[in-house]
C-alpha cells in the first residue's frame, strides 16, 4: 500500500468516526428534546449589579418545582410593563431575591399577582387599578436591591416601593466576608462575583472592585458569551453544564429521598442544606457579623431615604425562613437546642426594631406562616422534586404571603391616596 492510500484510508475513517459520532450527539440532542429535559441559562454577569436575568429568554424551570419561565423585555420574570405609569393605578416596585423572581411557580401563583388580585377588593382604593412589579434576582442581596432600585425601579415611576427582606441568606448576601465564608458550592449566582455596600468614615461606599476579577473578565469575555447563545440551542451542553454546577441540585434529590425514610432529626439535619449559618438567629458578638448587621441596616435606610426623597412610600416585608415555619414544631426545638439559640425570629424582630427608629412599616410573615403550618400541618416551603419543607414557597406559601401583604397595604393606601391626589 502506498504512502498516498494510507493517508487516504485513515482521512476515510476518521470521517466515519467523525459521522458516527455527529449521529450519536445528533441521536442523543433528539432524545433530550423529545424527553422534554432542558436547563435554560437564565443568568448573565452584569457590570453593575453582579449578574441579571437574560432579557426575553424562556424555557422551562424544573430544579425545584415547575414553571414556564418568560423573561420580560427589562430581565425580570414578570409580564411586561410600560414605563409611563397608566392614569388611575397604583404602582408596586417589589424589589428581592429568589422569593420575589419564583421561577418555581407560575407567574399567576407568585406572592407578587396575589398581591395585585387581592387589592382588587379594597376599598381605599375605589376602583383604582393596581400594578404590582417585580424586580427580583436570584441570590440578590440588598446592595443589588438598591441598585436595581435606582437604575430599573424608578424608571416605572412607583409609589410604593416594598423590599422583601429574606432572613435565610439576605444578611449574609450583604457582606462579602460572611458570603465567602458560607457561600453555597456549585452555585451559579456564588460563583460571580458580586457589588458590595462597605461603610468609610461613617459612610456607605459602593464597593465595585469585583469588576477586576479575573471571573468577572472571564464571564464577560466575547467566548464566554458566544457560548452561552450555543447551549441555548443545545440540549446536550444544557446538560453537561447542569451537570457542572448543579451539584447542588442532586443533593436536594438525594435528600427528597432520603427524607422518605427519615426521622424528624434527619430532617432537622436536612435542614442545613439550605441554612447557611445559625448566627442569623442570635445578636451578634463576632466583629464581622457585627459589621454585616452595620451594612444591612445602612443600606435599607439609604434605600428608605431615597424613597422618601422621590415621595413615594417605602415599607419592608420580611419573608418565612423555611426551619422557623417548619410545621411540627419538635423539629425547630430539637434545633435549637443543637444550635444553643433561643428565637428563630431574631432577624425578622431587628428588622422590626429599625422600621420603628427610621419611620418605615415592616410586616414579619414568620409567626404567620409558623402558626399556619402548624394548626394546618402543611409546609409552606418546598416541592415535591426538591427539598421537602425547604427552600423556596410552593403557590400555597406564595399565596399566604400575597394575602397578608396586601392586607398590610390595604391598611396604608390611605394616606398613600391622599398623597396623590394632592
Amino acid at each position: 500500500m502506498t504512502k498516498l492510500n494510507r493517508w487516504v484510508k485513515l482521512a476515510l475513517t476518521g470521517v466515519l468516526i467523525l459521522s458516527g459520532l455527529l449521529v450519536g450527539l445528533g441521536i442523543v440532542e433528539i432524545g433530550l428534546r423529545i424527553a422534554g429535559i432542558e436547563y435554560n441559562t437564565f443568568y448573565t454577569v452584569d457590570q453593575h449589579r453582579g449578574w441579571v436575568l437574560r432579557p426575553l429568554v424562556s424555557g422551562w424551570y424544573r430544579s425545584e418545582g415547575e414553571s414556564y419561565v418568560q423573561i420580560n423585555s427589562d430581565g425580570f420574570s414578570d409580564r411586561e410593563h410600560t414605563k409611563v405609569k397608566p392614569e388611575n393605578t397604583l404602582r408596586i416596585a417589589l424589589l428581592g431575591d429568589s422569593f420575589v423572581e419564583a421561577l418555581q411557580v407560575p407567574l399567576e401563583q407568585g406572592f407578587a399577582a396575589v398581591i395585585e388580585r387581592e387589592l382588587s377588593s379594597c376599598q381605599t382604593l375605589a376602583g383604582q387599578k393596581v400594578e404590582v412589579i417585580k424586580f427580583g434576582v436570584s441570590g440578590y442581596g440588598t446592595a443589588q436591591e438598591l441598585i436595581t432600585l435606582r437604575e430599573k425601579a424608578w424608571k416605572y415611576s412607583p409609589d410604593i416601593v416594598l423590599l422583601a427582606f429574606f432572613t435565610g441568606n439576605d444578611l449574609i448576601n450583604y457582606f462579602r466576608i460572611i458570603t465567602k465564608m458560607t457561600s453555597k458550592l456549585n452555585s451559579f449566582r456564588e460563583l460571580n462575583p458580586r457589588p458590595y455596600f462597605v461603610f468609610q468614615d461613617g459612610h456607605l461606599v459602593f464597593d465595585a472592585s469585583y469588576v477586576n476579577t479575573d471571573t468577572y473578565r472571564s464571564k464577560v469575555s466575547w467566548w464566554n458569551q458566544a457560548y452561552i447563545k450555543i447551549e441555548d440551542n443545545s440540549r446536550i451542553l444544557q446538560v453537561l453544564h447542569q451537570g457542572k454546577y448543579g451539584f447542588g441540585n442532586l443533593l436536594s434529590q438525594f435528600f427528597k429521598q432520603a427524607a422518605k425514610q427519615s426521622s424528624n432529626v434527619q430532617h432537622e439535619q436536612n435542614f442545613q442544606m439550605f441554612i447557611r449559618t445559625d448566627d442569623i438567629y442570635k445578636p451578634p458578638t463576632d466583629p464581622d457579623w457585627q459589621q454585616a448587621w452595620q451594612v444591612t441596616e445602612g443600606i435599607i435606610s439609604l434605600m428608605h431615604d431615597e424613597v422618601i426623597a422621590k415621595k413615594a412610600d417605602f415599607a419592608v416585608v420580611t419573608l418565612s425562613d423555611p426551619l422557623a415555619v417548619y410545621p411540627d414544631p419538635s423539629v425547630r426545638q430539637k434545633f435549637l437546642q443543637a444550635s444553643g439559640r433561643t428565637d428563630l425570629f431574631y432577624p425578622e424582630k431587628r428588622i422590626g426594631d429599625l422600621g420603628e427608629r427610621e419611620g418605615f412599616s415592616v410586616l414579619n410573615l414568620g409567626p404567620t406562616f409558623q402558626a399556619y403550618a402548624e394548626q394546618n400541618h402543611v409546609c409552606l416551603h418546598g416541592f415535591d422534586n426538591a427539598v421537602p419543607c425547604g427552600e423556596h414557597w410552593n403557590a400555597l406559601g406564595h399565596q399566604l404571603a400575597g394575602k397578608m401583604i396586601a392586607s398590610k397595604l390595604c391598611e396604608k393606601l390611605p394616606s398613600i391616596a391622599t398623597n396623590q391626589v394632592q
